[in-house]
């Protein structure tokens, strides 16, 4: 009876004092954890798990750094970050030491006062609601946690992550392969990450660029934004990475994906056109060339029970369009009210070019994780 008694006493304030906000950290062996708001004074992260003795190529971070950043472009937000990271530890005389490594990059250019107008009200197709009815408050200031400015924590620890998987021959390659309705013929790859970075949206044909730049020019005009599809393609991996059930290694890449702020759909390979083949035209054949065992096509995308094949590794991750408008919107505030919101403050027309290089540091933090759970498994 006095259990009974108290838990009626129990009241949603209570809860929510209770309430931690989990789910910052991925990865099992390699595991990074990020922290920080869109308008807090910095965002970083700790990378643990990190094998020692490793050169740390600190420009090549940063230029990973650059390709996310902000104002490099009039697709993309105004807002002028540096976003100049500052290695912490884990990292003596050039080279990593296999202590956490722990960065950060300060905010510099927040301009709060954009957002005063939506302090009370709910952005249409953002976090604002469901956050607030999760913790019972939110950071309304650029969005927060929720706000892909975390994502510049992710660059950094898969900048990291790339920098060890080339000590195994594996490189990763992200491409803009649509935008609104323009799409890259599937028959065109790109033979480096140089073709992409050339690019203002990160296409590696260049009448194809110029489509999407059109589009996103009359999106711009309007006040609108669009949405896309960002290919990627890993190429070293050998056969017998990922583990079974679980965490197979399509699973740990569509988790990765799917956590990318405005990503919606994930395939690998021959993906959702699988659906509508026959099983005699998706099975990849094995066939012996130049002394291996391989497949004849791949549309596994390189992956078969979810591990590793030894092919390339191919996968296409789709984005919405961005939620926050240069035009005004109907929606409700804090008491229901129906009222207009007006389209303001500084936006991308479209995530897509500067979301390649946080696929790209996803998918490297899969592997590279599965790798070294690989190196304990072995011995």
């Amino acid at each position: 009876m006095l259990v009974t008694r108290y838990a009626s006493r129990v009241t949603r304030k209570d809860k929510l004092l209770r309430c931690n906000m989990s789910g910052n950290s991925f990865g099992h062996t390699l595991v990074l954890t990020t922290f920080g708001e869109s308008h807090g004074s910095a965002v970083g992260g700790v990378l643990d798990g990190f094998p020692p003795l490793i050169s740390i190529d600190f420009d090549f971070i940063q230029s990973e750094l650059n390709r996310r950043r902000t104002g490099q472009s009039v697709f993309s937000s105004a807002r002028k970050e540096d976003d100049l990271v500052e290695i912490l530890s884990g990292v003596f005389e050039g080279k990593s030491t296999g202590a956490p490594i722990a960065f950060l990059a300060r905010n510099n250019d927040a301009n709060t006062d954009h957002y005063l107008q939506i302090k009370d009200s709910y952005r249409p197709s953002h976090a604002d609601f469901t956050w607030e009815k999760k913790f019972g408050t939110r950071d309304y200031r650029g969005g927060g946690r929720a706000s892909a400015r975390e994502t510049l924590s992710r660059v950094v620890g898969g900048a990291l992550a790339k920098i060890y998987l080339r000590t195994h021959g594996i490189h990763i390659t992200g491409y803009a392969s649509q935008i609104g309705s323009c799409i890259l013929n599937n028959s065109i790859i790109p033979h480096n990450a140089d073709e992409v970075m050339a690019s203002p949206v990160g296409c590696p044909d260049r009448e194809t660029e110029a489509r999407m730049i059109r589009l996103l020019e009359a999106a711009k005009a309007e006040g609108d934004t669009l949405g896309g599809i960002i290919s990627c393609r890993v190429k070293g991996v050998p056969a017998g990475l990922g583990e079974p059930v679980f965490d197979k290694m399509t699973a740990s890449l569509a988790k990765a994906m799917m956590s990318i702020p405005s990503a919606k759909g994930f395939e690998v390979g021959s993906g959702f056109a699988s659906a509508g083949m026959k099983g005699s035209e998706h099975n990849d054949l094995f066939i012996t060339r130049n002394g291996s065992i391989t497949t004849e096509t791949n549309r596994s995308g390189g992956i078969q029970g979810g591990i590793s094949n030894g092919n390339e590794i191919f996968f296409r991750v789709a984005f919405k369009p961005v939620a926050s408008l240069m035009k005004d919107q109907e929606t409700v505030n804090r008491e229901g009210e129906k009222i207009s919101l007006k389209g303001k403050g500084r936006h991308d027309v479209c995530v897509v070019p500067r979301a390649i290089v946080v696929v790209e540091a996803m998918a490297a933090l899969v592997i590279a994780d599965l790798q070294l759970r690989q190196k304990q498994w072995a011995g």
